[in-house]
């Protein structure tokens, strides 16, 4: 089975198994890492923004449109930053490494 390495807001690493089919978004859920995803993998929210390796950066597919769109609202963006719930595991992305960046910008709280 793939793995995924995920690299906590405290620097530590966390490689869990990474099944196929599942987004990054689902594999951190499953594994208790810290990553929100307040709309859940609807594609509204930055929420689930990762950091990814500059090495694993190319094995991805490229971001769409909505995904770049919604990018451009996450706290700390790179060049290598991704929506977790918009990148699906496959055999081809095992090792993947991602970065939690330091914080996230929630947009969808209700400020009322």
């Amino acid at each position: 089975m793939p793995k995924i390495t995920f690299i906590d807001r405290q620097g530590q690493r966390h490689e869990v198994d990474a099944p196929v089919g599942l987004s990054v978004l689902e594999i951190a859920h499953r594994n208790n890492i810290d990553l929100e995803g307040a709309c859940e993998g609807s594609l509204a929210c930055s929420t689930c923004h990762v950091i990814v390796d500059a090495e694993d950066y190319e094995r991805l597919t490229d971001a769409t449109e909505d995904e770049e769109d919604m990018l451009d609202l996450a706290f700390g963006l790179t060049h290598t930053s991704r929506l977790g719930c918009q990148i699906v595991m496959t055999e081809e992305l095992d090792g993947l490494t991602v970065t939690l960046p330091a914080a996230t910008r929630n947009m969808m709280v209700d400020k009322g």
